[in-house]
Order: structure tokens, then C-alpha cells, then sequence
């Protein structure tokens, strides 16, 4: 959430802000609601000390025998217009207006319309060279009787998959390996969080109010999480932590469930849009100079899966047309699929500042400081789409026969299989 007072003092680059994003608010319309409500909450209060004051002469006039109607009138007609205030106030909220609004960018964030603007910064590895025509991740695991799309739309409809066999366990293997490639090595902390969350809990990260039809939410109100960054950043939602409490970094893997609202026709077969996927999330909660530096550390953290599993990928600087509402900064991970001849997304690390902070209310004390506080900055980042990185090991390790080699990292969760043979 945007700062109020940031864009009463800066209405102008407010406004050149949300131009970037694409975004048609403008800085006079906020400010005339900002305005109205400020007004309203002054004679408010203003009626209220207005009120106290004749309720006194009301007792004063009785103690003199004179008539108190008059007065008891006015009062009575001030608590009808302060109740019209309060019904004023309790239905124009500028929280709401600025909960809808996007993150502001970083200037480091190139300007473009869409992904065809994004910034190419680095490849790693050698897409690998086939001597037969490499089939796609779908085809493979049909063959191998071990990925069920037919039997998983009789349970549940489209967009839903059930692996079976050595594939269930690839798929494990490789949620394992990211989990403890971070807890051991990169100092992430595992949380096993819940999967079901409040709706403060979606306010808080975005996710609502803008994202609601993405979302799946039950009967009784509760919201499944589209990624486990909304349990794991709310972990400091309301909190006033000390300054030597950060950086805090945890990791979760964790069923995400998402409607795919306006994906119709796209990645309609396999595994690369799903309703329910598998991913290993990573979230930082940091002091708001070291949130930059967190932000490529991230990045390089999930860069070290791909490297380790010897797939072949590319970073990306995502484009002001393309980068996440609640984003200042994004940078995506890019595998390359053999199957589709391209490269898809299997990673998109975030630095959100303190926009996601702001709206949960998250912050830190500095050091020597006992009064006030900060807002922490949160980033967020897959480490790495477990569904994804089983689609690219099926497609990057494929030999002409159908089989797939195990690639030596998996090996130890896979009981020592080397290869998963039709």
C-alpha cells in the first residue's frame, strides 16, 4: 500500500508514477476523497466538543429554573449530524482506494509494454543437443504411465494432473533437494505453514482486493493460498520486531491453488498451468537499506537449484508492462524446455519494499530507539516451481528410448535410480 502522505507531498510524481504502470489514477482524484475525509473527521470532532460543551449548559439551565429545550434541541440535532459523519466515514475509506493501487517501480526497472520488453541479464548453461526430435514434458510422462491427466479430470476437472510411481517420487525428490539446499546452505529457516488463510492475511500481500478471482475461497471464508508467501510473509504481520531480529528468511514447500482467471487457451496441456502445483517458496523480511542486496541474494539462491539440477536457463529484468502489482523490482528465472524449443518461467524473485509491510502493518525498531518504528521490506521468490522443474528435468534429461535419466543431485531421494524407463 502506498503512502498517503508520500502523494500529498509529491502528487506529481505520484501521478508519473502510476503513468508507468500503466495505472489511470491520478493524484487530484485521491486527494479531493483524502480531502473529503480529513474535512469530515475535523467537524467530527469539532461537533463532538461542540456537543460536550451544551450538554453542560443543559444541567446549568436546569439548575437555574431556566428552559433547557432549546438547548437539549441544538444537541439533539449536532448527534444527527454526527451520526450522518460517521455513516460518512465508515463507507469512503482512502485505505480502500490506495489498496487497489500498484507498487511504485524502481528506477532500475526498464520501461516496456509487456514480456517482450523484459531484459535479458545472463544465461547459464548449454541447451543440450538431441540426435532424435525432443517430445514435451506430457507426452513423455503419458508413456511412462506415471502422469494421469484423464484420471485427474474425472476427479477433478481440467487443469489438474496425477503422478504415480517413480514420477510421484521424482517430484518429491526434487521438493527435498530445494529444501534442504536452502535450510543447509542458504540459511532459510523451513516453515510448514497453514494452507488456508484469512482475508486480512490475502490483504496483506496483495493478493486482495485486485486478485480475488484467481483465488479460491471457501464457504466459510477462508482463502487457499495461491503461493505460501502469504503465510510465510504475515509470519510478521502486526509486529514491531528489533532491528538485530533481521534479516529473517524462511522457506515452505506447499500445494498452491489458483483458478487461472483469464489464462482460457493457454498451456491448456501438462503441467505448466495447473489449479493446484507445487512450489518451494522463499520470503525475506529485511531492514529497508538492505532490501536491494537481500533481492540478488534471493535471486542467486534459486539460480543455485537450476545450476545444480544442470538445466540450462536465463535471468530476467522484468519491464514496467510486465512486472507484479505488489513489485518494485522483479526478476524472473527462465528454464529451457527442449519440448517447446523455449524458455518458460520457473522462478520470479520480488523485492516489494515496504508495500506489502504498509498494509500488514510489519515493522522493526532501530537500534537505540525507544519509541517509533520502521516498515520492514518483504521480498518474495519460487526456489524453485516444483511442477515446473519436474517438467524440466522430464524434457532436459530425456533419452530417444523414453526413458529419463535421474540427474545425479536427485539421485540420493530417488534410493540411488539413475533412470525411469517406460
Amino acid at each position: 500500500m502506498l503512502n498517503i502522505q508520500w502523494i500529498r507531498e509529491e502528487p506529481d510524481a505520484f501521478d508519473a508514477a502510476m503513468q508507468r504502470r500503466g495505472n489511470a489514477a491520478r493524484a487530484s482524484e485521491l486527494l479531493a476523497i483524502d480531502s473529503e475525509i480529513r474535512g469530515a473527521k475535523t467537524q467530527l470532532q469539532e461537533l463532538q466538543a461542540a456537543r460536550n460543551a451544551k450538554s453542560k449548559e443543559i444541567g446549568i439551565a436546569k439548575s437555574k429554573g431556566e428552559d433547557a429545550q432549546p438547548i437539549m434541541d441544538a444537541v439533539a440535532a449536532m448527534k444527527t449530524e454526527m451520526a450522518a459523519l460517521e455513516d460518512k466515514l465508515a463507507t469512503t475509506s482512502i485505505d480502500e482506494q490506495l489498496m487497489s493501487l500498484p507498487n511504485l517501480l524502481d528506477a532500475e526497472v526498464p520501461d516496456g509494454a509487456d514480456e517482450s520488453d523484459n531484459q535479458e541479464l545472463r544465461q547459464w548453461g548449454t541447451p543440450r543437443s538431441f540426435d532424435f526430435t525432443p517430445k514435451q514434458h506430457f507426452e513423455l510422462g503419458e508413456a511412462l504411465e506415471e502422469m494421469d491427466f484423464e484420471t485427474a479430470a474425472k476427479i477433478s476437472g481440467s487443469r489438474f494432473v496425477l503422478l504415480s510411481g517413480k514420477l510421484a517420487r521424482l517430484e518429491r525428490a526434487l521438493a527435498q533437494f530445494m529444501l534442504n539446499l536452502h535450510v543447509n546452505e542458504h540459511g532459510y529457516t523451513e516453515v510448514s505453514p497453514p494452507l488456508l488463510v484469512r482475508e486480512n492475511a490475502m490483504r496483506g500481500t496483495g493478493q486482495l482486493p485486485k486478485f480475488g478471482e484467481d483465488a479460491f475461497r471457501t464457504i466459510d471464508d477462508y482463502w487457499l493460498i495461491p503461493t505460501s508467501e502469504v503465510s510465510l510473509t504475515n509470519i510478521v504481520a502486526d509486529s514491531i520486531l528489533e532491528e538485530s531480529y533481521l534479516p529473517r528468511r524462511y522457506v515452505a514447500f506447499t500445494p498452491c491453488f489458483r483458478s487461472e482467471a483469464g489464462s482460457a487457451g493457454k498451456d491448456t496441456r501438462g503441467m505448466i498451468r495447473l489449479h493446484q502445483f507445487s512450489k518451494v517458496e522463499l520470503v525475506s523480511v529485511t531492514h529497508p537499506d538492505f532490501s536491494a542486496e537481500e533481492h540478488e541474494r534471493m535471486t542467486g539462491c534459486a539460480e543455485e537449484v537450476l545450476k545444480r539440477l544442470e538445466l540450462p536457463y536465463r535471468a530476467m529484468l522484468l519491464c514496467s508492462g510486465d512486472t507484479g502489482f505488489g513489485a518494485r523490482k522483479t526478476y524472473d528465472l527462465e528454464v529451457w524446455l527442449p519440448g517447446q524449443n523455449s524458455y518458460r518461467e520457473i522462478s520470479s524473485c520480488s523485492n516489494t519494499g515496504e508495500f506489502q509491510a504498509r498494509r500488514m502493518k510489519a515493522r522493526y525498531r532501530p537500534h537505540g530507539q525507544e519509541k517509533g518504528a520502521e516498515f520492514v521490506h518483504t521480498l518474495n521468490g519460487s526456489g524453485v516451481a516444483v511442477g515446473r522443474a519436474l517438467v524440466a528435468v522430464l524434457e532436459n534429461y530425456q533419452n530417444a528410448d523414453g526413458s529419463i535419466t535421474v540427474p545425479d543431485v536427485l539421485r540420493p531421494y530417488m534410493g540411488g535410480v539413475e533412470t525411469i524407463n517406460p
